[in-house]
This record gives structure tokens, sequence and C-alpha cells, in this order.
């Protein structure tokens, strides 16, 4: 009878909005994320060349949309082409930013800094977003600086139609972008390690339409020269070896340097056509050499984003068909969390309606044990393009959230010693400050407050600290405050007596 007992309250405590008197409702937990893509200007900055203060200002509105629209993070390119959106000694500036490739920000600000020091103001989480091969891009006007890894390491760089590729074939291409990456993670307080779909290029054609080869001869020779023939590989098996070989580092290395930091990917949507059977379209396992469905199963990754660009009704490319296809391949429950083509809708109800994405975001939560979906990109949601941003505002971000808890990492010792929180009632609303005496400030706080019966849950940044309420409080009111780590993993409530109303 206890146990059934136990059972019912436990069941009771889950359904939001349904609790015991005095005992929250669970927090909402959600995966909300808008891509920031940095290559040929598509979300920020706006244009190259533009002040750093209008650079600073532009970024600042794009954060503070996230935040408005109660997301709680933003994956934020800083690599699009062997460049830089922050101030390296392994890599030049991106001509993105300045106008000029090799040329840093007049005032000597660093993007990246300010972008992670900003997004954390505001609960969110950044995720740097890098291109781990890609080494030009055709959108580039400005000639490449003299330190580009063209320029130092010409041998590991491959020409391939209106790009330059790093090799993946050649072992210094793979330490070199291994390098560049855990530059970042150990300087930076950044949230996760992120790569979009580009492994391999994808294919280019010649004039009659026939495929181009991506030009690897030297290194598939020297391999071919240095492994016994009994164990040498297929070309294309040997490409994707290279590949698996880069993200089995790094996810090494991410975590021994920080083992917080997550590593996520957000490749091709598709696997590979007939996988499930009713799935037709590009080969990514075949043509970018990406064996993504092989990061899940060995658990390489920490979240898998593939990209889903496709509408609910193509049959061909179908939304839920692949959702609950990549949600099968996960014997090691990482988080699921698929890109939206969110551009996909225009201004003035042309492109994809609103409601396609809307309706993908429900999918999703249905479908999902660990909800989470991620925008591409920013862009379309400022716009407001045919009132999407509206309708993610009124209709489908209407509580806040945070983040599914990263169970199976390691978060740094976020235990808060001698907490305290002061509740103040001013004019203009009741103010909550949370303070530590000693110790570490969590990353979030996550404030619940009872007034007649209702719950009103806020998420305020670590940083912060204080959030405001429109009612009046007193001790008759059931007030919970619990701090939050880097994983997202909620600790013990302050105890009530360290609550101290004035």
């Amino acid at each position: 009878m206890k146990s059934r007992l136990a059972i019912l309250l436990l069941v009771l405590c889950s359904i939001p909005g349904l609790c015991l008197a005095g005992s929250p409702p669970p927090v909402a937990r959600e995966f909300r994320a808008a891509w920031i893509a940095t290559v040929a200007n598509i979300d920020w900055p706006s244009k190259p060349g533009l002040s750093p203060e209008t650079q600073r200002k532009e970024l600042i509105e794009l954060l503070d949309l996230a935040r408005d629209l109660k997301m709680n993070a933003v994956v934020f390119q800083v690599r699009p082409a062997c460049d830089a959106l922050y101030e390296s000694q392994l890599e030049p500036w991106s001509e993105f930013l300045t106008g000029t490739a090799g040329t840093a920000p007049e005032d000597g600000y660093d993007p990246l800094e300010f972008a992670v020091t900003e997004a954390h103001a505001r609960g969110l989480e950044l995720h740097a977003w890098f291109n781990p091969f890609r080494a030009s891009h055709p959108s580039g006007s400005s000639k490449l600086a003299a330190d580009h890894i063209s320029k130092t390491q010409p041998d590991i760089v491959k020409q391939y139609g209106k790009y330059l590729w790093l090799d993946p074939g050649e072992p210094a291409a793979i330490d070199h972008s291994c390098k560049v990456v855990l530059d970042v993670v150990q300087r930076y307080d950044i949230d996760a390690v992120h790569f979009d779909d580009y492994f391999y290029p994808y294919p280019i054609t010649d004039d009659e339409g026939k495929e181009i080869s991506f030009p690897d001869e030297e290194s598939w020779a020297k391999y071919q020269t240095s492994t016994p023939a009994r164990k040498q590989l297929t070309r294309d098996d040997w490409r994707r070896q290279n590949v698996n070989h880069l993200l089995e580092r790094l996810a090494k290395e991410i975590k021994a340097a920080k083992p917080w930091v997550r590593f996520g990917i957000s490749p091709f949507g598709i696997y590979r056509p007939g996988q499930p059977e009713s799935i037709r379209g590009f080969d990514a396992y075949d043509k970018l050499y990406a064996d993504s469905q092989k990061w899940l199963v060995d658990g390489t990754v920490d979240y898998m984003s593939p990209q889903l660009y496709w509408p609910i009704e193509q049959k061909a490319q179908s939304f839920p068909v692949l959702l609950e296809w990549w949600q099968q391949q996960n014997p090691h429950e990482r988080h699921i969390w698929p890109g939206l083509f969110t551009s996909k809708v225009l201004a003035n109800g042309e492109g994809w309606p609103t409601s396609e994405i809307e309706q993908q975001i429900e999918l999703v939560r249905k479908q999902s044990t660990a909800a989470g979906h991620i925008h591409f990109s920013i862009k379309a949601i400022k716009e407001n393009r045919s009132g999407l941003k509206d309708l993610l505002a009124s209709q489908v971000y209407t509580e806040p959230c945070i983040p599914p808890a990263t169970t199976w990492c390691d978060a740094p010792d976020s235990a808060v010693n001698k907490p305290h929180v002061v509740v103040k009632n001013q004019t203009e609303g009741t103010s909550l400050t949370m303070s530590v005496d000693q110790g570490n400030v969590p990353w979030l706080w996550l404030v619940q407050v009872e007034t007649d019966g209702t719950w009103i849950t806020k998420v305020v940044p670590g940083s912060a600290a204080t959030c405001v309420l429109e009612q009046e409080l007193t001790s008759a009111n059931s007030i919970v405050v619990s701090p939050v780590d880097r994983l997202n993993r909620i600790g013990k409530p302050v105890p009530k007596s360290a609550i101290e109303y004035r």
C-alpha cells in the first residue's frame, strides 16, 4: 500500500500545475536554441567592417531576443573557415568580422569573450560552433591572411571547386583542428563545442555533370604505403575513419580539459536513404563520409541535432519519421535536439507557414524524453517573418524552462555554501535577491513562488541573482529557490531559515 501511495504522489507531482501543498511543480525541461551564423554574415554581424560598437549592439539585440523569448542557448559560429571570431594565435581574424582577413577589431575587443559574458548574463548557454575542415568560403572577398593555414601548411590544404578544404586524411590537419578547438575550450568559458554537417565537402560536378572526387590522392597514397595490405580499408571507409578519428579524439580531449563542456554535432538529417525504409534523399554517409549513427551508438557526442529540414507532410523526408529514427539509434540516451529550418518561413506569408515550425516543435515535445530543438537561424526570428516571433512568444514559449540535465558528464563543484535569499517588497514589485556567503555561485537560480494556489516560475542567471515579481510576498507564501549547475542539474532548495523578509 505504501509503495502504491508513493507512486501516486510521484505521478501527481509530475503533472504541470498539479502539486501537493507547498510543493512546486517540476520545472519545464527543453533545450531552446538558435544558430547565430557568421559565415557570409548570415546572422551577425549584418555586414563586414562595421564598427566594434555597432557589432556589439547587434549582438546584444540577438541575445536579448533569445532571452525575451525564453530560449536558453545560442549556437555561435566562431570558426567559419580556418579563421577566428576571437583572438587566436593559431588562425587569423575572420574577414566576416572586420572586412579584411587577419585584421583585428579596432578597439581590441574579443567577440567570443563578449558573446560568452553577455550570453551568460542573460542565462543563455553559449555553444561555440566550429567548421572543422573548411578553409575558405567563396563569399569571402579579401585576400587570405599571411598566417592562414593555406600559407603556413599548404600541403594539407586542397582546392575543391570554389572552396579550400583541409584534407582530413592528413594527420597534420586533424592536429591543427584539434588544437584550435582545445584552445577555445581552455581559454573561454563556453558551454559546448558544436559542429555542423560539413566534414568532407558536399560533392561538386564537372561541366558534364560528373561528380568530382575530393583531391586526397596524396594522403590516400601515404595511408596505403604505411598500412599493411591485410589491414587496409577501402577509400570510402578510410575517409569515414578520418572523420571518426577527429571526433573521438576531440570528445576525449574536451572532457579532459573541462568535463562539463559538452560536445554536440548537427549532421545532415538523413543518415542514409532507406534508413528508415520510406526515406529518400542525399546520402551523407557515402558523400560527406559522416557516420553519424556511429557517433550516437558509440556515445561520442553529448547531443545530436540532426538537421530535419523538411516539412511534416513531405513523405520522402518525413520530419516525424526521421525524428523517430534518430531517437531509436540512441543506446546511451544522449540528447536528440533536431535542427529546424526556420529560415524557410519568409515575409508576407511566403515560404513555409509559421504553423509548420510550431507543429514541428510540438512533435519533438511529444516524441522526445529530453525535448529540445535549434532554429536555423536566428535571423528569421529577429525579422519576425510572417509573425514568427510573435507566434513563438505567445503560443510556443509561454513558460520558462531549463535544458534537460546532462547526467553523464562531470560538473565543477557547484554546491552552494550558506545561501541567502532576501525578499523585499517595494513599490515597483517584490524583489528576490540570492547570494552565497562562501564558495561557488550557481549557473542559474530556479525561483518558484506560490500565491493563492498558483505557482510562478522564474529562471535567473546565477550572476544576476535578482528577480522581481509583481505581487507582494510574505512568509505565508511558499518560496522555493534552488541552485542549478552547469549541466542543468537542480540542487537542494535553499532552506526556509535562509529566506529573509524585509
